[in-house]
């Protein structure tokens, strides 16, 4: 009796172990993983410089929390490189699912994205772009803007605007407020627009240096322009919208007005700057859509489940000035 009751026992634990071993397999555990579609994401945030980035973070995290099937863990690089490399590293050891990160600038990418890639976990650059050796094969895909189209956006957009108001032969002296150097941004940006003041004889950048895309180094910037080149200018050209607002403050303070003896073209889109047009001191922003955060969810999903995505995803972009201000107002940030 109870040699049949071993027997019987024996069999079910080698049963129960062959069962068990059939239902924690890699693969079809890898597929279990995929089918209840739940994603972490680990998203390294550059910073919080400007309106437009707490904008863009906002975004992410709201479309996270709206979704049971995101985690999303999040990091503040406060605009340094280092600290980003240290977040990338960090989520690589939690094993996160897939990474986002927005890069402060666009090259010393190399190595930590090699990290990710050995570990298996994808990449997705959000609103930044990177430059180095093989560095397409180092991220899944990028979501953002054109930068560079929206230099040309700029520039096209001064042209239209001269010669409307029987400017288009006059002599341009451009104020250029740069952003962070060596960011996508400012690169694709100042590239666009060079390009049209190539195209344009009668222009010419008199002033250029980076504001950092804040409004205290904003203002500090165009003080040395108007110091520097005082009545020569006739356009400022500002990479976003918080340079732009230190910059207007500067203007005033030396007896200027921002609008009417200085053209002004900002960048980003916030409520605060199409305020300034609608008071005649900006007279054209080329937007920058920050909202990103619903198609950061969505592509990370579709990786995890392994899914195809587009390499690069453009957002949707405008150009306000005061023909539709009004009908665009008020702004999601």
């Amino acid at each position: 009796m109870k040699k049949n009751l071993f027997k019987t026992m024996l069999g079910l634990v080698i049963c129960g172990a062959f069962l068990a071993g059939c239902g924690n397999g890699g693969g079809d555990a890898k597929a279990d993983d995929k089918s209840d579609g739940k994603v972490t994401v680990g998203f390294s945030q550059l910073g919080a410089e400007s309106q437009w980035r707490t904008a863009n973070t906002k975004s992410v995290q709201d479309a996270a929390k709206n979704n049971d099937k995101i985690t999303l863990k999040f990091s503040d690089a406060q605009q340094k490189q280092e600290n980003q490399i240290s977040a990338i590293r960090n989520f690589i050891q939690q094993g996160v699912d897939v990474i986002a990160v927005a890069p402060v600038v666009e090259t010393g990418w190399e190595t930590v994205l090699t990290e990710a890639k050995d570990a298996n976990i994808p990449v997705i650059l959000v609103d930044r772009q990177i430059t180095g050796k093989n560095v397409d094969e180092l991220y899944t895909s990028w979501i953002g803007a054109d930068m560079k189209e929206e230099g040309v956006k700029a520039a096209t957009w001064l042209e239209g605007y001269l010669k409307e108001q029987g400017k288009d032969q006059e002599q341009m002296n451009i104020a250029h407020l740069q952003g962070t150097t060596g960011s996508s941004a400012q690169v694709g940006r100042t590239e666009g627009l060079e390009e049209g003041v190539k195209a344009n004889k009668n222009w010419k950048i008199i002033e250029q240096q980076s504001g950092n895309f804040t409004r205290a180094e904003g203002k500090e910037v165009m003080e040395a322009f108007l110091k520097s080149s005082g009545d020569k200018i006739n356009v400022l050209v500002s990479e976003n919208d918080d340079m732009t607002m230190g910059a207007i403050q500067a203007i005033e303070e030396v007896g200027k007005v921002p609008g009417k003896d200085i053209i002004i073209i900002s960048f980003d889109g916030t409520n605060d700057a199409l305020q300034q047009i609608k008071d005649g001191k900006i007279n054209a922003v080329i937007e920058c859509n920050p909202l990103s955060g619903e198609d950061i969810m969505e592509t990370a999903t579709k990786i995890k489940n392994g899914e195809d995505v587009e390499k690069e995803v453009f957002v949707e972009e405008g150009i306000f000035d005061a023909k539709n201000v009004e009908e665009n107002m008020p702004r999601p940030y």
